[in-house]
């Protein structure tokens, strides 16, 4: 009796993933249907310390001022223009709805070449700067507050006198406060594509009137 040999079974086809067809230049939703799909559509990510390396100095000081003033119980809104023509490095809305306003200098050269700083008074409650533990403070004006900051963390070391916004001032304040940080949430969370690709970020924030 002959022996029975058995018939190889074909080979399966490896499915091919899905690809990622782009529409309107993002990826269709069909694309991330599957486990293995996400593969096929990786955003370009930043490291930490590349983030860190693309900051200004500034920048850097203005970081660790948020992280501290967060700790307090405030929200800090950086580069927040209060009126046309004027642009703090970092606003901060209080839990009773108070406003500080924080100027970061990063060196002698960078407070001496501010001339705008006392247009920002009137737009707070508070103004302090914020330096580093290597500024010489002995240039920094009377009447103001001081914090040293670093990239991670910073410290009041001389609060400012409060000198209170009328109502009126600070109701529009925060109403403006509140629709800039809302539209740069929705810009992080849906940023548009724009020419040449790059990402344009919706309506431009309004400036007030007064």
């Amino acid at each position: 009796m002959l022996p029975v040999t058995r018939r190889a079974e074909p080979a399966k086809p490896v499915s091919k993933l899905p690809e990622a067809p782009i529409q309107g230049g993002r990826p269709h939703p069909a694309a991330f249907r599957g486990k293995s799909a996400a593969l096929h559509f990786v955003p370009q990510l930043f490291t930490f310390a590349r983030m860190m390396e693309d900051l200004q100095p500034g920048q850097k000081l203005a970081r660790g001022v948020s992280r501290y003033l967060r700790s307090l119980g405030y929200a800090p809104l950086e580069e927040f223009v209060p009126a046309r023509g004027l642009r703090v490095d970092v606003m901060a809305l209080g839990p009773k709805g108070e406003l500080w306003v924080i100027e970061c200098k990063s060196s002698r050269a960078d407070f001496q070449s501010d001339s705008k700083w006392e247009g920002y008074l009137e737009w707070c409650d508070r103004y302090f700067w914020a330096v580093d533990m290597d500024f010489p403070t002995e240039l920094l004006p009377d009447g103001t507050g001081l914090i040293i900051a670093d990239p991670y963390d910073a410290e009041i070391i001389r609060m400012a006198p409060e000198d209170k916004l009328a109502p009126a001032r600070r109701k529009k304040l925060v109403q403006k406060f509140a629709m800039d940080a809302a539209r740069r949430l929705q810009v992080l969370r849906d940023p548009r594509p724009g020419k040449d690709g790059l990402l344009i970020g919706g309506a431009a924030e309004e400036q007030p009137d007064w």
